[in-house]
């Protein structure tokens, strides 16, 4: 049970269920500020009941009565005991977040009274709310569709201004209206595909195969830009994880540590004193950079636990987006970094050469001939200007040029089953397969298409989305 539940309302009982339009007829309470002590804490209180349970333990306007949209001053009570005074803010539903009638009440942030008054709700006839229900409400009474709901919670979890932007351009419909364009498009073959199988023993044709082919093969392209923008809406969302390598005493974790500012990393002249990653967000201009500083890259250790890191290491290089490759400007010639950067050419990593200590040069030359070579010394915090603008290069290349990111790993599934789907119908139209299995094809891609916005749904599904929501939202 999440912590918020148990601080705010221990002795509340919260039932499981499916999510579904069966639990419409019901209110639901909860919390929908952060636990613990604070100026005021906000109870949030949704259903067709939800002005009479909150009208009956408030002392001040007839909520039942007062126009939606307004804020109310009074007491709560229970019974006649005073637990608090409040704000109260009514919408009547359908104008509301969730689209049923709804009370908002504010009153101070003291765990044990917002508790008091959830207990008063409960007894008036409301019940807890589960996890993300306010939303699902908002879905399942036609607020907005299962894409825009999802948004809320990227919205709520956004930690640069990318993530922020991309859930409130989904948010606002932007993907959503690219699918329904393409599924009206597409809505529109079928009918007429499904209208020839009516006509099957007349050997008619609605469907003109060609224009049929034309449509199919643009909305490939459209799906494929909307599928190959995940790897970089993805990263843009969890953080693109960037690993910090190089040999022992290069500097990594000195680079770890004046890139975030902090000393978040031990640094010692000691060859192999970082053992296990270390792992912190960073962010430039609004890119959430995944930070992982390293155990060194070196051969013939008698360290047991060294090696163990050396491990780890190697298994986080292949699983990053970029490479930051650390060395020792100082005491690295060119033919050794020329043969350590070749150990990286199978990687799907960008590979960054960052030459540490330039300090230490003595007008010495600084590898010229390696591509993409940042200079640094992380030690007097030079160059990293430099190296914060070529993270930002490689993010600005890779990113697809699209209005439109995919960042949800269900999405991208859905869209990938969808071009499956109409690559099929392609396939069926060139070996001159019947209508019967055009259309079953063209269905195939429309649930998939239909999956995404919420058009088609289960309650597994709907539970398995809003179940990771926190409970008040």
């Amino acid at each position: 049970m999440p912590k918020e539940t148990e601080s705010c309302a221990e002795s509340i009982t919260f039932v499981p269920m499916n999510y579904s339009k069966t639990q419409l007829g019901e209110t639901i309470c909860a919390l929908a500020t952060p636990s613990g002590v604070g100026a005021i804490g906000v109870i949030r209180v949704s259903g067709p009941k939800a002005l009479e349970i909150c009208n009956s333990c408030f002392k001040g306007a007839d909520l039942t009565q007062v126009a939606g949209h307004t804020l109310h001053f009074g007491k709560i009570l229970d019974g006649t005991e005073w637990i608090d005074e409040v704000l109260a803010a009514v919408f009547v539903g359908p104008k509301s977040y969730t689209g049923e009638h709804t009370v908002e009440l504010s009153g101070h942030g003291s765990p044990y009274i917002l508790k008091r008054i959830l207990e008063v709700l409960v007894k008036q006839g409301a019940r807890m709310a589960q996890p993300g229900e306010f939303t699902l409400r908002s879905f399942l009474n036609g607020k907005m569709d299962l894409t825009q709901a999802e948004a809320v919670a990227d919205l709520i979890a956004s930690q640069s201004s990318a993530t922020h932007q991309s859930a409130l351009q989904q948010m606002r419909g932007g993907f959503s209206k690219q699918l329904s364009v393409l599924r009206e498009k597409l809505v529109n073959f079928a009918s007429l595909i499904e209208l020839e199988l009516d006509f099957s023993e007349e050997d008619v044709e609605f469907a003109s195969r060609k224009d049929l082919t034309a449509l199919v093969q643009q909305l490939i392209v459209n799906l494929s830009v909307l599928i190959d923008s995940f790897a970089y809406g993805n990263a843009i969302k969890n953080g693109i994880p960037t690993v910090i390598a190089g040999k022992p005493n290069a500097g990594k974790s000195t680079l770890l540590n004046a890139l975030l500012q902090d000393e978040r990393a031990l640094v010692s002249d000691i060859a192999g004193t970082t053992r296990d990653v270390i792992e912190e967000g960073f962010v430039i201009e609004g890119v959430l950079f995944r930070l992982i500083d390293t155990a060194g890259i070196r051969e013939g250790s008698a360290d047991i636990i060294e090696n163990m890191g050396i491990e780890k290491t190697m298994e986080r290089i292949q699983q990053a987006s970029i490479v930051l490759y650390v060395f020792d400007a100082a005491s690295t010639s060119l033919e050794s970094l020329q043969a350590e950067l070749q150990s990286f050419n199978n990687l799907q990593a960008v590979v960054v050469p960052v030459a540490n200590k330039i300090d230490l040069l003595n007008n010495a030359p600084l590898f010229e001939s390696i591509p993409g070579l940042v200079a640094i010394s992380s030690k007097e915090k030079l160059g990293l200007a430099h190296l914060e603008k070529a993270l930002l290069e490689i993010v600005n290349k890779e990113q697809v040029k699209n209005d439109v990111l995919v960042t949800n790993l269900r999405h991208f599934e859905a869209l990938t089953h969808a071009r499956n789907a109409l690559q099929a119908v392609i396939q069926s139209m060139e070996m001159g397969r019947s209508g019967e299995l055009l259309a079953f094809d063209i269905r195939k891609a429309l649930h998939h298409l239909g999956e995404i916005t919420g058009e088609i749904t289960t309650d597994d599904l709907l539970g398995n989305i809003f179940s990771k929501f926190c409970i008040g939202k």
